[in-house]
């Protein structure tokens, strides 16, 4: 699940984490009044007027401004709030602006210039331990960094059970070049980070940038948070902080039903019990000429209602020219499963695009006598080869 920069901020700060101040508005009012706050709380006579969409690179397509005076502040606000922002991580489309974060101007001027790092905190799976990965190249697209100067890049591994000890922090200061006062508040910050990381259960923390300022204090101007949804049942608090306005909506409603459902750019619609499966057949679409519109696993249950769900979702893409069901019987029964199609396919009545049926496993041969004899335009097939030449004829 990810959260907001607002989110991601104030998660950061109930850990120690120094953060640039800021306070989220919904329309133009709320960002003046916002920035009147900031301005007797910090001082700050500048702000920063920024997106509050899931995805990065906003800065690029014109959702990270900066107003110099309380006019400005109102007149961006109203330029973002609304807008459709492009940027390079999300569709030609763009995402719906419906909020900005109000921030402080923390690039003032002082003894030293203002230096940007970035630092992440994430999984190493090849290890089976977090790791924090770091640059003195902050501020710039970190794909870009590891193209063209790779050795810019460190990374940090942390034995989960012991959690991050002194000497790595100080490691990690001491490559980013800093000493003095500076030194001594990035591994403050290292530490903290990495401990709410650890706490909230989360899959990824990516800061771009961590800013020295001028005054040698370290903090994180922007947070891209992600919560690991697996782990949300221990943090209800964080939970509540989804915003479904940001989500996918058929998704969303996927997931309501215990679907697990994600939209793709394909032609052909795919229905299949567990993960492992339902990414084969993906790739079994890709090699008969077509391309996955979905991934759906309806996991171990596969009842008329349920498949009749599936079906609807899958329909509402118009780019779907056909349906593939791949379904191990293993725990299900698959006559139970060919039933369920049978009975979703009667009570819905307008389905117009193809269906291929693959059951194998308990009671495969009852399920393809059932497909066979019912009656209805769908082809049965038992083996992947035969479903993959089924699939490729419908798309010829």
């Amino acid at each position: 699940m990810n959260l907001h920069e607002y989110q991601g901020k104030e998660l950061l700060s109930s850990f120690g984490v120094r953060i640039q101040r800021g306070i989220v508005a919904q329309n133009a009012d709320e960002a003046v009044a916002a920035a009147k706050k900031l301005t007797e709380d910090t001082g700050t006579g500048w702000h920063v007027i920024k997106a509050q969409v899931h995805a990065g690179g906003r800065g690029k397509g014109g959702g990270v401004k900066l107003a110099k005076s309380l006019d400005e502040v109102k007149r961006i606000t109203e330029q973002i709030i609304g807008m459709d922002l492009v940027t390079p991580q999300t569709s030609a489309e763009g995402k719906r602006v419906h909020q900005v974060l109000v921030t402080e101007d923390v690039y003032y001027p002082g003894d030293s210039e203002p230096e940007e790092y970035y630092m992440s905190v994430l999984l190493n799976r090849a290890t089976g331990r977090n790791m924090i990965m770091y640059s003195t190249e902050g501020g710039m697209d970190i794909e870009t960094v590891a193209e063209e100067t790779p050795h810019l890049i460190f990374h940090e591994e942390i034995d989960p059970s012991t959690g991050i000890l002194p000497f790595q922090a100080r490691k990690i200061a001491f490559n980013l070049g800093l000493s003095g006062a500076a030194f001594k508040d990035m591994t403050k910050f290292v530490t903290a980070l990495y401990t709410a990381y650890d706490k909230s259960d989360s899959s990824l923390f990516e800061i771009n940038p961590v800013l020295k300022t001028s005054d040698d204090k370290i903090m994180a101007v922007d947070a891209k948070v992600s919560i690991d949804d697996n782990a949300l049942f221990r943090h209800k608090d964080l939970a509540d902080l989804r915003d479904l306005r940001e989500e996918n909506p058929i998704e969303v409603e996927a997931g309501e039903h215990g679907l697990n459902y994600v939209d793709l750019d394909g032609n052909v619609g795919c229905m299949v019990n567990g993960a492992g499966l339902a990414m084969a057949t993906m790739d079994l679409i890709k090699q008969a000429g077509g391309e996955p519109a979905n991934f759906l696993d309806v996991g171990g249950t596969a009842d008329a209602t349920r498949v009749e769900i599936a079906f609807e979702l899958i329909l509402r893409d118009p780019a779907v020219k056909a349906i593939l069901i791949n379904i191990f019987g293993g725990i299900v029964r698959c006559d139970r499963v060919a039933q369920g199609v049978i009975d979703a396919y009667k009570n819905m009545g307008n389905i117009t695009v193809p269906i291929i049926v693959r059951l194998q496993g308990t009671n495969a041969d009852i399920a393809k006598k059932l497909i066979d004899d019912s009656g209805l335009d769908v082809m049965s097939a038992t083996e992947f080869q035969e479903a993959a030449d089924k699939v490729q004829q419908v798309l010829a």
